[in-house]
């Protein structure tokens, strides 16, 4: 079993279905996008949004891969920084009651918020207040952290702070772990396309990127992006939706198709999917295996609202992964 670490922003995700796109339009937030929002913003959005249907559950990319693991079997343990409130004590219990050792920290703010708003098509839409978690800094991690793990997964939202991801990522390759990084929303990867350039090229095992974050990353459609990023890592992903994933590993490339599903909320469909990858991985399995955990995983999730599946799913999964796997012994990376 392998110890794996995540850093992520701490959020607690509030999913909205929409009846149409128009309410994206009267609040202005571009359809498909991540918009970071001040209280005033989140509270017309939370408004607005209120009378449609919602579910509430912890959230945030990394910890959204990190519960994945978990339920895989995987020993994990996260970073992230809460409020001192009813939120706060809510995502740590949620952790705990998934296997997941914390390693939260407390902010001043209070715990932070992603608002999923859901078009008919399936689409995300997100309006995030970052509220505590944007309060965890450089300063609040050290070495010890990270001690005793073989793997660290960072997400892509922390990429705006970037004393705090550099030396994450700083400390994960001086104890020796593999690093992963799944990109942000493409917004997010242009405001900084420099930086992640230097991250990725200097500490960056496995890199994970949907089609648009691969354009905005590189400039080029999927395939010529596959090869650009796979030149700066060990591993590069690039996922393609419906049309699945393509994964590229030296001059090793794998095209990998979906599992069939009836897609109903796409909301945790990447993390999800690094879940599945990330497990096969740490476990020695094939490029194009460990890609065909992730289809595995990601189409079970959108099947559903909301990133978090049941027990009784996550029995049937563990059953699917055991059969893919097939009892084999590999090693791999």
């Amino acid at each position: 079993m392998a110890n794996i670490l995540g850093i992520g922003n701490a959020l607690v995700d509030i999913v909205v279905n929409l009846e149409s796109d128009e309410v994206l339009k009267e609040l202005n937030l571009p359809k498909g996008s991540m918009q970071l929002v001040e209280n005033s913003k989140m509270s017309e959005v939370a408004s607005r949004t209120q009378a449609f249907k919602q579910t509430i559950a912890c959230g945030g990319s990394a910890a959204n891969t990190i519960n994945g693991l978990a339920n895989l079997g995987e020993k994990t343990s996260f970073i992230g920084k809460v409020g001192k409130d009813d939120m706060g004590v809510f995502f740590r219990s949620d952790l705990q009651s998934n296997g997941i050792t914390p390693l939260l920290l407390n902010g001043d703010s209070s715990t932070g918020r992603a608002l999923a708003l859901i078009s008919p098509d399936s689409e995300r839409t997100f309006a995030v207040n970052l509220g505590a978690a944007i309060e965890l800094i450089a300063s609040d991690l050290n070495a010890n952290m990270f001690k005793g793990f073989q793997m660290f997964h960072v997400e892509g939202y922390l990429v705006q702070n970037h004393q705090l991801i550099e030396k994450a990522l700083l400390l994960a390759k001086q104890s020796g772990l593999k690093t992963s990084l799944d990109l942000a929303s493409y917004n997010v990867v242009e405001e900084n396309r420099d930086f992640l350039e230097s991250i990725v090229k200097n500490y960056v095992d496995i890199l994970f990127a949907n089609e648009e974050e691969a354009k905005s990353f590189t400039g080029m459609p999927p395939y010529e992006a596959l090869n650009v990023i796979s030149s700066m890592v060990n591993v590069a992903i690039v996922k393609l939706g419906a049309k699945g994933s393509i994964i590229k590993k030296g001059s090793e490339i794998h095209e990998i198709g979906i599992t069939k599903s009836n897609c109903i909320d796409t909301t945790g469909a990447g993390d999800l999917y690094a879940s599945g990858f990330l497990y096969g991985i740490i476990n020695g399995v094939p490029l194009n295996i460990c890609g065909e955990l992730g289809a595995v995983l990601s189409g079970r999730v959108i099947e559903q609202i909301g990133p978090k599946m049941s027990e009784n799913t996550w029995i049937e999964l563990r059953q699917k992964v055991k059969n893919i796997l097939g009892g084999k012994k590999y090693t791999y990376i």
